[in-house]
């Protein structure tokens, strides 16, 4: 499948985002996000994410990451929450504006969660919102129940794994496939790398690359669409590439996990 889709697992680090009992906003958006990326990468999806662990990128960090991955779709996973819990229930997903791309994705994607059972509350605009606004490609919010709902909690947990099925399958609706379609051939095994950077011009790339060998990491340039993308291994297991792009963070690069073939 010739498309590409970075997953924003929303807030995380030091931003909780919305806060019930002993649930955070940032877990449920994290575990949800690698599970949508999971069966997309079985689906033959190249899979970006802008986080894999607990930690916090601004929105606009978010959205350069977004931007510098190449991907031809963003979709960014919370859960939704009121001044007063417990006063509203049901999914809803936001767009910069109507009538595009990002709308139909939208659509999709609330039509397969309400299969799953949830109330469809529909898609509103946010042209407010950074990670909709300063991102290149069509780009979404998924609010997937509201957090401070027993019963959607309920529902996130029971069927936490239909839920990140239907928010695949919304995707691979909205570029004209399915996972059963797409899962039927042989099993794709996704190499995972760590991005460093992402440059049009060669000799940036050059100077990173050399910077990170030098300090022992294996690190790789990759050449495509005008773009020279400095990566850092190739792992078929996500902890692996997890684990280096906790090194390399620790170390002060502002790093994403992607997933394909090198």
């Amino acid at each position: 499948m010739p498309y590409k889709v970075i997953l924003d697992a929303g807030h995380g680090g030091r931003d909780p985002g919305a806060v019930y009992q002993d649930r955070k906003e940032k877990d449920d958006a994290l575990a949800l996000a690698l599970a949508v990326g999971e069966i997309l990468e079985q689906a033959g999806v190249d899979v970006a994410y802008t986080r894999t662990e607990d930690v916090y990128n601004t929105p606009y960090e978010k959205a350069v990451m977004g931007n510098n991955s190449g991907a031809d779709y963003f979709i960014s996973i919370h859960r939704n929450a009121t001044a007063a819990p417990g006063g509203a229930s049901g999914i809803e997903t936001l767009v910069y504006s109507k009538g595009g791309e990002a709308e139909r994705l939208a659509e999709n994607i609330n039509d397969e969660l309400e299969d799953v059972g949830f109330e469809n509350r529909g898609i509103t605009e946010r042209p407010n919102l950074v990670v909709l606004r300063r991102t290149s490609m069509p780009a979404v919010l998924v609010e997937a129940g509201f957090i401070d709902s027993p019963t959607d909690n309920e529902q996130f947990d029971r069927q936490f794994n239909e839920i990140a099925r239907a928010i695949a399958e919304g995707f691979l609706k909205t570029v004209g496939d399915d996972v059963e379609t797409q899962t039927t051939g042989p099993e794709r095994t996704p190499l995972y790398q760590v991005q460093v950077g992402a440059y049009r011009v060669r000799d940036f790339a050059d100077q990173m690359l050399e910077q990170l060998q030098a300090e022992g990491f294996p690190a790789w340039i990759e050449a495509e669409d005008g773009y020279f993308r400095v990566k850092v291994g190739a792992y078929e297991k996500l902890d692996n590439a997890v684990r280096m792009e906790q090194k390399l963070r620790q170390m002060g690069y502002n790093t994403f996990i992607t997933a394909g073939g090198r």
